[in-house]
């Protein structure tokens, strides 16, 4: 009997510490239980941290009435819109003329001068900023800010920054700056600091596409690499074979050509060029719900069809098509995961092989290679996953760019073999591996192993990839941050500034953690043990 008593003490105490753990007990998450959260006045809480700056110790007001002095640039015009409202989201309920007038504001014009002209947007255009706010050594004399940026790109960063430095006081009721006089000069690491979305597992909305472009803006990463179609489905509407998105889930879950045109014009007005991406000759079975001749068989789905002409001639088709939505100049084929087995055992292709004296294998190296003189001639540079280089190696065409994925030590082989290579490596940057902490993302170093100057030359950046066989528009964003932002920070910033200890950098990360949640961004809590989860109880978004 008394065995049993305690059996049962025992049950009932591991379901309050359950219960506590996951803050179900009434009460327990009191107040007074919660550790207070203040900042730690010492760092700079700007993402991703610049690559030089200086700060004081005073601080300055912003006026509400924040006016833009620039001449043209349209873009910039519209960028401080959207920026003025992020900066001023709380003032505009007390910005009352009457109350405006008791203030005497020190910051009342944002300047920005742009050195060029030129808006053409393509990897490695010049992203560098100069900004400075001065202090008037406390009296009221300041009038503004300033931002200097060889192109509108550059500026755009520039405004990112000051909107992050501005912050309101609750007491005063005014938009301040502290720490002034700031001034930061700011560049990136790496030309690519890439977002991987895939809408073909499940369909992403338009606004919801448009909002991580917004949240990948705040990040400073410019490259959303746009997965539209997988073998799952075909949302995309090619208007020289229209039978193509018979291959989407319904026909609510498509994009039409303009709704394409609008994402890539949308993140270009944020500084982020699209890379668009079939992915070929796997990945493919949903070409053929219509147009069913792309199957080697009904059994027989994918890889599609080597043997038939018709096949290429789609692929060009296509390709001639999205060359009118996508400017970037890189274009993604995909290439791996492709199992040739199927070839072998089609009566008409294991013919074909054998009339061109080829193997399954070289079957595979020859439509990616073809696949690669198609996109050459719509003037794109071709970029492959890494199981392209890992078979083929140098018989790829000498401009590919290949995409690491499987592992650590394919960037090191193919920048060695003369290969442009962006990093991805899936034990660390792969957002649905919700097992993969933020330290991860963070610590990992595109250039690990890689000594030769030269060679570490011809790795364009990183990124990481949301893959959506479980993410949706319900937890989309969830997933991809805070973890994006770690990763961001790694590809923006100096080598030897994210070298510092974890625990400075954390409290940096939950600060931008908190500044998406107040953008509208539902960032998850930064050191959950599986991304995406919520807060356990009660607390400050500070700690958490």
């Amino acid at each position: 009997m008394e065995v049993c008593h305690i059996y049962q003490l025992l049950c009932v105490i591991s379901a309050t510490l359950c219960a506590i753990v996951e803050g179900r007990v009434h009460g327990f998450y009191g107040s007074s239980n919660l550790p207070k959260t203040d900042l730690n006045d010492s760092l700079a809480y700007i993402w991703p941290l610049p690559k030089q700056f200086t700060h004081g110790n005073l601080t300055v007001s912003i006026s509400p009435d924040l006016v833009l002095e620039v001449e043209g640039k349209g873009v910039i015009r519209d960028a401080f819109e959207r920026y003025k409202k992020l900066i001023f989201k709380h003032h505009a309920k007390y910005s009352s003329s009457e109350v405006r007038e008791n203030f005497d504001y020190d910051v009342h014009r944002l300047k920005i001068v742009v050195y060029s002209d030129d808006e053409n947007l393509q990897l490695g255009v010049d992203e560098s900023y100069s900004l400075y706010v001065t202090s008037g050594q406390g009296s009221s004399i300041i009038q503004e800010a300033t931002i200097e940026a060889n192109t509108i790109y550059g500026a755009l960063h520039g405004m990112e920054t000051f909107s992050q430095l501005c912050d309101f006081n609750f007491v005063t009721k005014r938009v301040e700056l502290s720490k002034a006089p700031w001034f930061i000069q700011d560049e990136p690491r790496f030309a690519f600091r890439g977002l991987l979305l895939d809408t073909s597992r499940h369909y992403q909305p338009i606004n919801v596409i448009k909002q991580v472009i917004d949240s990948m803006a705040y990040a400073k990463l410019n490259v959303l690499h746009w997965h539209i179609i997988d073998e799952q489905s075909f949302p995309l509407e090619v208007p020289s074979l229209p039978n193509l998105w018979d291959g989407s889930y319904t026909k609510w879950e498509r994009y039409t050509v303009e709704d394409a045109s609008e994402i890539v014009e949308f993140a270009k007005t944020r500084g982020i060029n699209v890379m668009a991406e079939i992915d070929i000759p796997g990945h493919a079975e949903s070409w053929g719900a219509g147009y069913p001749d792309l199957w080697p068989s009904a059994t027989c789905r994918e890889p599609l069809d080597v043997s038939k002409n018709f096949t290429f001639d789609v692929i060009s088709s296509i390709l001639a098509d999205m060359r009118k939505i996508f400017p970037f100049e890189l274009f993604h084929l995909g290439g791996d995961e492709v199992n040739t087995d199927c070839w072998n055992s089609t009566p008409h292709v294991k013919q074909w092989l054998q009339d061109h004296n080829m193997t399954a294998k070289d079957a595979y190296q020859y439509f990616v290679l073809r696949g690669q003189q198609i996109a050459i001639a719509q003037k794109w540079t071709p970029v492959n996953w890494e199981e392209t280089f890992n078979t083929f190696k140098e018989n790829l065409s000498p401009q590919t760019v290949v995409h690491n994925w499987l592992g650590p030590g394919v960037c090191p082989q193919a920048v060695a073999k003369g290969f442009k290579c962006i990093v991805s490596n899936q034990g660390v940057w792969y957002l649905d591996h919700l097992d993969i902490p933020w330290e991860d993302f963070y610590t990992s170093e595109p250039l690990e192993g890689i000594d030769d100057a030269s060679h570490q030359k011809l790795v364009l950046g990183g990124e990481v990839c949301m893959w959506g066989e479980t993410v949706d528009a319900s937890d989309v964003q969830q997933t991809i941050w805070p973890r994006a932002a770690a990763a961001s920070e790694r590809l923006w910033s100096p080598r030897d500034a994210t070298s510092t200890g974890l625990d400075t950098v954390l409290q940096r990360l939950e600060y931008f953690r908190c500044l998406l949640n107040q953008r509208g961004i539902a960032a998850a809590p930064v050191a959950n043990e599986y991304a995406r989860r919520p807060p356990i109880g009660p607390g400050s978004c500070y700690a958490q």
